[in-house]
C-alpha cells in the first residue's frame, strides 16, 4: 500500500495519518542531527583546510578538570575543546592521561598561538605556551605534524560554542 493509498483509504483521519507519516520521516533525521558531535576546521593562513576535527566540549570547571583523563582511546581526527571564560595563560598536565596528546593553544581571535606536541602520558609536568588562550584543543599525539598544523593557523567552528563557566 502506498502513502497516497493510506491517505485515501482513511479520509476522516487524513491529518492524523499524514502527521504520523511525517513524524516517522522526521524523527530519525532529528535523532541523527542530535547525535552528531560538533566539528571544527583547522585552517591555514591561506584559507586551506588542514584538518577537520570532531570535538567534545569541556566548558565547565569539572569538565575541564577531568578532560581526557583515563581515556585509552581517542579516534583519529577527534579531540576535546577546552573553552575558558576569558583569555589567560593556560597550564595543563597529563596526570592520569594514558594517551600521548598534542595540545593546541588558541587565542580569543581563534588563531593558534602555540602547540605542545606529543605530551608525555601520565606526566605531572606543567605544559603551556607563551601567551593567553581562550581555547585549548587536545588531539592525538602526532596530529599536528601529520596535518602540518602550526602557530598562525586558525580554528573555524561549525557550531555555536557554549558559554564557559
Amino acid at each position: 500500500m502506498t502513502v497516497n493509498e493510506v491517505f485515501r483509504k482513511q479520509p476522516g483521519s487524513f491529518s492524523f495519518t499524514r502527521l504520523h507519516f511525517w513524524l516517522l520521516l522526521a524523527v530519525p533525521l532529528l535523532l541523527a542531527e542530535c547525535s552528531r558531535s560538533p566539528h571544527l576546521a583547522i585552517v591555514g593562513p591561506d584559507g586551506t583546510q588542514r584538518a577537520l576535527v570532531t570535538v567534545e566540549i569541556a566548558a565547565t570547571p569539572s569538565q575541564r578538570e577531568f578532560g581526557l583523563m583515563y581515556r585509552r582511546n581517542l579516534p583519529d581526527d577527534s579531540g576535546m575543546l577546552f573553552v575558558f571564560t576569558r583569555p589567560a595563560h593556560q597550564v595543563f598536565w597529563m596526570h592520569n592521561t594514558p594517551l600521548p596528546l598534542d595540545m593546541i593553544f588558541v587565542g580569543a581571535d581563534k588563531r593558534i598561538i602555540g602547540i605542545v606536541a606529543d605530551a608525555q602520558p601520565e606526566s605531572d609536568r606543567y605544559l603551556s605556551v607563551d601567551g593567553d588562550s581562550l581555547y585549548v584543543l587536545e588531539v592525538n599525539g602526532g596530529f599536528c605534524q601529520r596535518h602540518n598544523i602550526k602557530p598562525g593557523d586558525r580554528l573555524a567552528f561549525g557550531f555555536a560554542l557554549p558559554a564557559a563557566s
